[in-house]
């Protein structure tokens, strides 16, 4: 007996063993030995230059308890060493700057050799099956110390809880269990959920885009192996409008059921609303109207859904107040941080202003620079245009790497895409076009008079 419950004993490694056993694992299967002097050699050493300061701000949390069990970047109430919190915060801001730099100058790149795995397809699918348990063993059994939330949920992502919470608690299952265990549940089985959702897409887009299965497959492993994805594996407000994002670059043929996908992601996390000018100019004359109006219409959608829902609830105009006095997003006003590089820094505005409007500048300058854009420079300013909210963000500016971690990833393993265009649309053989003119034709028949009878003399 005593044998048997040694054998299944497993005790989950702290996040300093995790970082250290991805980054040499993430060298044996990534880096190619044969070209040590390469970029794709480079790119997969400095994947993992945020890791030391999320393990900072991971220790200024925890006090001087250096031995937690679970690999989750969590937030322990209590006494906060100050000094680390922002030293923490810097080194990701310092690192966020490098990969910006980095997002700008896979602009210039256009040759890219092609540089597979060191593990055929079957070893990284199991390796990404056991990665997934793994993640999945490590939400499921929750942080040691009490959990806060990394950031704050849309009005979206909270109602969407919500509601999944009342949807299980009525169910059979869910009269025995308890109100917070209901909301551990939904948010751990969401927020797998969502990760499963961003390795298929990651795989589809190897797949079907980058014509290599292989390397799609390399992506989905590497994203998985991460300890970024181990760090925040239950913030299901990181992932939701990335899994949505994926998907919307694995469509990016079909500029309507992209932008649907897009307007949802803006649905659930807002600050994929600064994407859009870029993905507008990628799709300009080439199904731009229909790329915009699937965007507006998945917004109308998300949005009249949490309306109806908070006024069902009387909580309507409430929440609408809540979500337009919040200054995280607006930079002009001045308020006392809850956590980041400004923890209580007041003037912390005076910053924040400049950056955001040099910002803005930037997102600005993506609708007409460069074009024509190809899938390559999609990817490289989504991670540009993600990374830039980090810098004048307030609550926790730096730590959303899983916003912008996927497109990094694809910005890593891509080959050339410099053919990789969307499609020009054929009216002959557009579907569009064609529901169009039926409905044309059929509108005319339904209101075509008839015609006056001739009376013969």
């Amino acid at each position: 007996m005593v044998l048997s419950v040694s054998l299944f004993y497993v005790n989950l490694p702290n996040a300093t063993t995790w970082f250290c056993f991805s980054f040499l694992l993430a060298g044996a299967l990534f880096f190619k030995f044969t070209r040590v002097l390469s970029v794709r050699n480079w790119d997969i050493i400095t994947l993992f230059l945020l890791a030391p300061g999320l393990l900072i701000l991971q220790e200024a949390h925890a006090g001087s308890d250096p031995g937690q069990a679970n690999p989750g970047l969590t937030l322990k109430a209590g006494t906060v060493n100050l000094t680390l919190l922002w030293y923490g915060y810097l080194w990701l801001l310092c690192g966020s700057a490098y990969f910006l730099f980095r997002s700008f100058l896979d602009l210039t790149l256009v040759r890219r050799p092609a540089l597979g795995p060191n593990l055929n397809m079957g070893g990284l699918a199991w390796l990404g099956l056991a990665l997934f348990v793994c993640l999945s063993v490590v939400a499921a059994r929750g942080p040691v110390a009490a959990a806060a939330t990394v950031g704050k949920p849309s009005v979206v992502v909270k109602e969407v809880q919500t509601q999944s919470e009342k949807v299980v608690k009525q169910g059979p299952a869910g009269q025995n269990i308890s109100e917070s265990d209901m909301a551990f549940l939904v948010k751990c089985t969401t927020a797998m959920i969502c990760h499963l959702a961003i390795v298929l897409g990651l795989v589809f887009i190897g797949w079907r885009h980058f014509q290599d299965v292989l390397s799609g497959m390399a992506m989905a492993t590497c994203y998985l192996l991460l300890p970024y994805t181990a760090y925040l594996v239950d913030q299901v407000h990181h992932v939701l409008p990335t899994a949505f994002l994926v998907w919307a670059v694995a469509a990016y043929r079909l500029p309507a059921l992209s932008g649907l996908l897009l307007g949802l992601a803006i649905g659930t996390g807002y600050f994929p609303a600064l994407l859009f000018p870029a993905w507008l100019s990628f799709y300009w004359r080439r199904g731009a109207g229909r790329f915009a109006g699937a965007v507006l219409l998945a917004l109308a959608i998300c949005f009249l859904y949490v309306a109806f829902i908070m006024w069902l609830d009387g909580d309507l105009v409430r929440r609408i107040q809540e979500t337009l006095a919040q200054s995280d997003w607006q930079p002009w006003k001045t308020t006392v941080i809850t956590e980041g590089f400004w923890t209580d820094m007041r003037w912390a505005w005076a910053y924040r202003l400049p950056v955001f409007i040099a910002y803005l500048a930037l997102v600005a300058t993506t609708l007409f620079w460069p074009r024509p854009k190809n899938l390559a420079h999609l990817l490289a300013l989504s991670v540009a245009v993600i990374l830039g909210i980090q810098f004048w963000y307030a609550d926790r500016g730096g730590v959303y790497v899983l916003w912008y971690l996927p497109f990094l990833l694809l910005l890593v393993f891509r080959p050339n895409l410099s053919d990789r265009e969307p499609a020009a649309i054929v009216p002959e053989k557009d579907w569009l076009t064609r529901w169009r003119l039926a409905l044309g034709r059929f509108s005319s028949r339904l209101l075509r008079l008839p015609e006056p009878t001739v009376h013969v003399r």
